[in-house]
């Protein structure tokens, strides 16, 4: 089974996932840097959980491939679409802020995440360090496997002693199980990190797996003829 569109998808769910229980109720602007693959799920995802968004700006490098995505995703999704000649356009005053990129230098400015914002950082080291400070609470999918990796903001700033275990308000699970709050007032700033958990591809291509049986669907392919060692 191919793992991209399933692998694509799920990191897009886990943002819809964060917004549910990290954004305003009633948050409808999107500012997002990126018009790749993982903006589009993340989108698709944030437009599941939050159906009365009234606009999504989006800015690229390429002013051609970000033209592109807007049109695309004003008709898959039914909203507003528009294209940002800046991040700093796209992202400042947005009720949710996505970046999306493999950056290596950060992009993203204190000033431009306003209260009662959730930012979603889904890829490289997009943010300055002040945008983690600021934030009232940090969440994450794994912090143990966001350290490991050590290409985000926050793993960046622990490993250069700027931030500590305890200043990571929750991970996740902790929030949709109960274990500890999500968002609770009104004019916080939430930083959500997810590193990407591959565990989860193995969840969901295994019940694709056994729905695909149940209900018919796919093919038998020959593999080989003959099985080179047994």
């Amino acid at each position: 089974m191919d793992g991209t569109i399933i692998s694509a998808m799920r990191t897009g769910a886990v943002a819809g996932v964060a917004c549910k229980y990290l954004a305003n109720v009633d948050a409808e602007t999107v500012g997002m840097v990126g018009a790749g693959v993982i903006g589009r799920t993340v989108l698709m995802a944030v437009n599941a959980v939050k159906k009365q968004l009234a606009h999504i700006e989006i800015y690229d490098l390429s002013m051609e491939r970000a033209e592109k995505f807007a049109e695309e995703m004003h008709d898959e999704l039914g909203v507003p679409v528009s294209v940002a000649d800046s991040a700093e356009k796209a992202l400042s005053g947005k009720d949710i802020l996505v970046t999306a990129t493999p950056a290596k230098e950060p992009y993203v400015k204190a000033q431009w995440v306003t209260k009662g914002s959730l930012y979603l950082h889904m890829s490289g080291y997009e943010c300055d360090y002040g945008v983690v400070s600021q934030s009232d609470k940090i969440v994450v999918d794994n912090w143990t496997d966001v350290k490991a990796r050590n290409s985000q903001t926050p793993a960046l700033m622990f490993h250069d002693g700027m931030l500590s275990d305890n200043d990571i308000h929750a991970e996740i699970a902790e929030i949709i199980t109960g274990q500890k709050p999500g968002r609770e007032m009104r004019e916080e700033r939430i930083f959500f990190n997810p590193v990407g958990m591959g565990i989860q591809d193995l969840i969901v291509a295994n019940r694709i797996y056994k729905t695909a049986k149940e209900e018919g669907y796919g093919k038998t392919l020959t593999l080989w003829d003959e099985p080179a060692w047994v």
